[in-house]
């Protein structure tokens, strides 16, 4: 399978060579020219597998230039039991009227992001060796907007051969997700936070990639980039696998027959997660309409809703639900590449667009491609706290701040469309990483600060304290850097 810049498609490359640059040189996304087609025999096969080999099967359609052996050899290291605290990975949970729950969060930081982190490094370090790159040290830059950064850590920490810098915006993470980050274990790690917004950082990150002069000092250095972000197919492409997983689960389960239709409803921001399950949806499994679950910055909902206008020049909102506040959604350029038929001149002139004016519209020919697969909506703090409450006091289920977004905007679509098809909620994060606003939901705010909300948490709640987030306590802070996010350049001296 060969992969294409979503900006130009004559520039074809591997899955190692996508993986092991990142980002084209263009600034555009590697992309898959094809989707693999599952059979019936296919789903029959994934039904005996456990996680790790239906990781390693739907990994392996798209990775062809990586044998089977080595693709189950990084399955099992990435999702251990002890790393996932069993061997059910991605378990699926299911609640009253055909909601079940996608737990994606049992990894080593509590979040989705583990469910390609864990697998990024093993993906990455081989794609390097099959390029033939094998003198220069790998730099990986993550621009997060809370979960990527600690689950990037996490899972490049120590890895021979690389070292990675993390930028967060240093008001927008939660006190948890800052924790995790700043507390990070190893020799080649950094972390620096910005004055300013995730889509600041995540601007600055694509501006180095591209920045020849920066790529110049790298390479006397004997260095060279790559990222850790859902820009890098091999970020995105292991979370296909779980939404695959939970289809195959509810089949097991009896909770529905095979090719019974089942919606999915994602709480997304860059779009990546969501992006995973349309292109699920496009292997052949039969998913229904893609729920799109936005917070206050509703600039996914307002573009599903327009028929394709994307318009970033709105306020920006700091959240409760921080991994979302993202008013550039990276992979949506992915979408808009395949809705138009991989159209890589129409996406580059839309792109060109966003970044002249903040403001893009696809053509009316394109708008039935995204009513056809998706639906939107979005839903603000007080919603949110709401629905934690009322699902805790009415199921005993206790979600996150971004998992509840989620819960709420699938709640109202429901209701306005009547589809009561089961639907696979992704559940995207422990609620212990947001003890405060989950607690306050609750209706009994939790004072204190450090790990020590975590145990106020569990005894508001009954619940366990997951172990990643217990050990934090006593950890030393190691960093502490604040720079301007006009400053970004300058710290790429942490790496030489």
């Amino acid at each position: 399978m060969e992969y294409v810049s979503s900006r130009d498609k004559n520039l074809r490359v591997s899955a190692a060579q996508a993986i092991a640059a990142g980002i084209a040189p263009d600034g555009g996304l590697f992309c898959p020219t094809t989707f693999p087609r599952l059979t019936a025999e296919d789903f029959q096969k994934l039904m005996t597998l456990d996680y790790k080999g239906r990781a390693a099967w739907i990994l392996g359609q798209f990775l062809t230039d990586f044998t089977a052996e080595e693709l189950n050899s990084f399955a099992q290291k990435a999702y251990a039991d002890e790393k996932f605290g069993g061997a059910d990975t991605a378990p699926v949970k299911s609640l009253a009227d055909g909601v079940h729950m996608l737990e994606l969060w049992h990894g080593p930081t509590c979040a989705f992001k583990d469910m390609a982190l864990q697998m990024l490094p093993h993906l990455l370090t081989a794609s390097l060796r099959k390029t033939g790159e094998t003198t220069r040290t790998c730099c990986i830059l993550v621009a997060t907007s809370g979960d990527t950064g600690k689950a990037a850590l996490e899972g490049f920490a120590n890895v021979p051969g690389t070292k990675i810098m993390v930028y967060y915006p240093v008001d927008g993470v939660s006190p948890m997700q800052k924790l995790q980050m700043v507390t990070q274990t190893g020799d080649n790690v950094e972390v620096v936070a910005i004055k300013g917004n995730f889509d600041d950082a995540q601007s600055a990150v694509k501006r180095i990639f591209t920045d020849a002069d920066s790529a110049k000092r790298l390479d006397e250095a004997g260095l060279m980039f790559s990222s850790a972000n859902s820009i890098n197919w091999g970020r995105l492409a292991p979370q296909i696998a779980y939404y695959v997983s939970a289809y195959c689960d509810l089949v097991q389960a009896g909770k529905i027959a095979q090719g019974d239709r089942v919606n999915v409803c994602v709480p997304t921001g860059n779009f990546g997660n969501i992006l995973a399950a349309y292109i699920a949806a496009q292997m052949g499994v039969p998913f229904g309409k893609l729920v799109c679950a936005s917070n206050q910055n509703n600039v996914l909902t307002d573009f599903f809703r327009s028929g394709g206008t994307y318009d970033k020049n709105r306020p920006f909102y700091t959240t409760n639900s921080p991994s979302m506040d993202i008013l550039i959604s990276s992979n949506l350029e992915r979408l808009l590449f395949y809705i138009s038929g991989q159209n890589d001149v129409l996406v580059k002139e839309k792109m060109e667009e966003l970044a002249k004016t903040g403001v893009y519209t696809i053509p009316e020919s394109l708008r039935e491609q995204l009513t056809a697969h998706f639906a939107a909506g979005c839903c603000d703090d007080a919603k949110t706290a709401e629905t934690i409450r009322t699902v805790f006091d009415q199921q005993h289920y206790l979600l996150d701040t971004h998992t509840a977004v989620a819960y709420r905007v699938y709640e109202e679509y429901r209701a306005a469309t009547g589809d009561n098809a089961p639907v696979i909620i992704a559940s995207t994060a422990s609620p212990f990483k947001f003890c405060k606003p989950v607690a306050a939901a609750l209706g009994h705010p939790i004072q204190t600060d450090g790990t020590e909300q975590l145990d106020a948490l569990a005894e508001l709640t009954g619940e366990t304290v997951p172990a990643p987030l217990a050990a934090l306590a006593g950890k030393s802070v190691r960093f502490d850097r604040v720079v301007d996010k006009d400053d970004i350049l300058s710290t790429l001296d942490l790496l030489m």
